[in-house]
């Protein structure tokens, strides 16, 4: 499904990064960043605009190949790799930084993902999500329409144990971004810091 719809011309959710990524991105420490989910590289490419030394993973090939020109034609460049959570590992104590924008996946493989993430980082480095919560449901604005991809507060402080919250909240916000996120839309965000 995924390279279906990053075949099509243009970027699916636009080439501007995520707001919430945007709001929080000169808090982040400079250094090796995994962008989850990054798709077609909008927030992968703007990180490495900024300095950090950025990896790509996601699931979709033809996106990461867009991710690359898209980085190629900013004048930076990114790392990627293509691959299915399913099978992946991410490494422990790799990271300054794991950016997981709308990466919605099955419940059970985001918890194991949630767990290694934290893992991943140093401490002191930093985690940044935003998520539909179960109040997007219905609106058609975009991400999943099944509840158990979707996240709110207190399924994130569980599945983000060994971090200090800066911002954990649900917020309701109008979302533009690209043809699939679209309108008044139900977002968790949280910025944490590995302890």
């Amino acid at each position: 499904m995924w390279n279906e719809r990053y075949s099509l011309p243009g970027f699916a959710y636009g080439t501007t990064p995520n707001d919430f990524l945007f709001e929080v991105a000169n808090r982040l420490p400079k250094g090796r960043v995994l962008a989850l989910c990054d798709g077609e590289g909008r927030n992968g490419v703007f990180l490495a605009e900024r300095g950090h030394d950025v990896v790509a993973l996601d699931g979709s090939a033809v996106g990461l190949k867009k991710a690359e020109a898209l980085a190629a034609e900013r004048g930076t460049s990114i790392e990627t790799i293509a691959a299915d959570l399913n099978d992946y590992h991410i490494p422990p104590n790799t990271y300054d930084a794991v950016v997981a924008i709308f990466a919605h996946l099955p419940q059970p493989l985001r918890e194991r993902v949630h767990r290694e993430a934290v893992a991943s980082l140093k401490p002191g480095g930093m985690f940044v999500l935003e998520a539909y919560t179960p109040r997007q449901v219905g609106r058609g604005t975009g991400g999943p329409r099944a509840l158990p991809m979707l996240m709110d507060v207190p399924i994130l402080e569980g599945e983000l144990a060994g971090l200090d919250f800066e911002i954990l909240r649900e917020v309701e916000r109008e979302i533009q971004e690209g043809a699939y996120h679209t309108g008044d839309s139900a977002t968790v965000q949280v910025l944490g810091v590995k302890r």
